[in-house]
């Protein structure tokens, strides 16, 4: 389901694309993997741990291995850094943030599962601020491979919901005018915040690993300060087992290989990462928690299929 991006002619080299291809296959796995192996933890229906602390340390995982990538392949000779070079990376570090928090408050103004519905529209936002805020021109073909990512993940959404009888969907089934309000922001923040950092990523001739140092360094900053602000009262490292340790390493791998993919691939890649990801959620789903794939599972899997055929054809 995925498709290697122009990002360069050395790309066209066998070993190179090998990699790239690797590269892509394993964070489809990571991201498709993530929603199933927290509820492998949740016990009597709730996460043990606290989220934030995993957030922070996943931030600060992430902050660990860019220092030690930089000081492996040394800072280039000649490099002058002030604010100005570092000041742009606080940008995407407040935008991600504001979303993780935004996420906690929509859930008081619409069910789960119509906010796993609604937030594939960041598909569609991320996209139109990729074309407008970075230039691209995208053919027609391209625009309605997108639409289709978006009726994907809509479809795959709607075929998780729960449906065991009809009065009950019904009455657990809500959004609210200010519940939808905060989605829209929710995607509209989410599409920023990719298409910014991509662009601070490419237009800033630095090594990649200095870029990370600056992004992760406000990242750890923000979500430290979120974390004491959030006063929980669990214990930083309360809850945690074996899969949460997991659970942290496959985001910190995450964000680390996100970078590459915005730094040396496009922000379209990510959307089609983001699709692809969802059959494997769907089959970890399936073959960890149990979870019945309906018939409409197949129909995400056909669309996203057509989508890389004529958005890369």
């Amino acid at each position: 389901m995925i498709v290697i991006d122009n990002v360069g002619s050395s790309e066209a080299e066998p070993s190179l694309r090998g990699r790239w291809l690797c590269l892509l296959l394993l964070l489809v796995l990571i991201y498709g993997s993530h929603a199933p192996l927290i509820s492998l933890t949740k016990v009597d229906g709730r996460v043990p741990f606290s989220p934030s602390s995993c957030v922070l340390l996943i931030e600060f995982i992430k902050l660990a291995l860019s220092s030690v990538a930089l000081s492996a392949s040394g800072i280039p000779s000649g490099l002058k850094i002030s604010a100005r070079t570092v000041a742009p990376y606080a940008v995407p570090a407040l935008l991600y943030a504001f979303n993780n928090n935004l996420v906690v408050s929509m859930q008081a103004h619409m069910d789960p599962s119509s906010f796993q519905v609604l937030g594939n529209l960041k598909i569609a936002s991320t996209a139109l601020l990729y074309a407008t805020c970075l230039g691209k021109r995208l053919r027609l073909g391209q625009w309605l491979a997108l639409g289709m990512l978006v009726a994907a993940g809509v479809c795959h959404s709607y075929s998780g919901l729960d449906r065991e009888g009809s009065d009950a969907s019904a009455a657990r089934l809500r959004v609210t005018s200010w519940g939808l309000l905060l989605v829209l922001v929710y995607c509209l923040v989410s599409g920023l915040a990719a298409v910014y950092t991509e662009r601070v990523l490419k237009a800033q001739r630095l090594p990649l690993s200095l870029q990370n140092l600056f992004l992760y360094v406000f990242g750890v900053g923000i979500n430290l300060a979120s974390h004491l602000f959030s006063g929980g009262q669990q214990g930083f490292f309360q809850g945690f087992s074996a899969l949460v340790w997991l659970i942290i390493a496959g985001q910190a791998a995450n964000g680390l290989l996100m970078s590459v993919i915005m730094k040396h691939g496009t922000g379209i890649t990510r959307l089609f990462v983001i699709s692809s990801s969802m059959l494997v959620n769907g089959v970890l789903s399936w073959g960890l928690l149990g979870i019945q794939l309906t018939p409409y599972f197949l129909f995400p899997v056909v669309l996203i299929g057509w989508a890389v055929y004529l958005y890369y054809r």
